[in-house]
């Protein structure tokens, strides 16, 4: 299978060179994330391949995110993709990843969501730092009701009132997790929770 751009479109197309059928993404099996991500990259080079004629680091920007959504397709269609750059012209195969890889990929976009352009770091210790400070402040506030709730009236009400916090919290957590920026504080309360219901039920039983 071969991805290439077509005016402002990106389109598929089986062996064959120009003369093979081409198709768009959106009338395959890949997904309308995928599809759309296709078209809006197709978008982008067709318009970079005008202003730049090749050259600058948004030509660079477009050929990486192209191989991405190319390797992307691999493992989505299970099959050879032969990306052709619409900036440089170049072809770069893209083998489709193992059995395993393709599970954990699959599962990880699942969790996750796609993965992003990939044109900017990950702040690793911005983004830890504020997980930390959320798991904390978690573990702090389950705690202090537990604890309360359990030297005031009974050790089964401090139980069943962190039940019911963190069912209020956890569809909050599910739908932040693919939110840039907001993900690393729902990692930090996702593991704050954890913690903090192996101590409450240290205190409460």
């Amino acid at each position: 299978m071969e991805l290439r751009v077509k005016g402002e479109r990106a389109v598929l197309a089986g062996p064959g060179g120009e003369q093979a059928r081409e198709v768009d993404p959106h009338r395959l099996a890949i997904g309308s994330d995928l599809a759309q991500a296709l078209h809006e990259w197709a978008r982008v080079a067709s318009a970079v391949s005008r202003a730049e004629a090749g050259a600058g680091e948004p030509a660079q920007v477009v050929s990486q995110r192209g191989r991405q959504l190319a390797a992307r397709l691999a493992t989505v269609m299970g099959t050879t993709v032969r990306f052709v750059d619409p900036v440089t012209g170049g072809e770069t195969v893209v083998e489709p990843p193992s059995r395993a890889q393709a599970t954990r990929a699959r599962f990880a976009e699942q969790l996750f969501g796609p993965r992003g352009r990939g044109d900017e770091p990950t702040p690793w210790l911005t983004g830890l730092t504020v997980s930390l400070f959320a798991a904390v402040l978690v573990v702090v506030a389950l705690l202090a009701l537990a604890g309360t709730l359990a030297r005031e009236t009974s050790s089964w009400l401090a139980l069943a009132a962190t039940v019911v916090v963190t069912a209020g919290i956890a569809p909050s957590l599910w739908l932040g997790r693919r939110v840039p920026i907001v993900r690393w504080a729902v990692f930090g309360a996702a593991a704050g929770i954890v913690v903090a219901w192996i101590a409450v039920l240290v205190v409460v039983l």
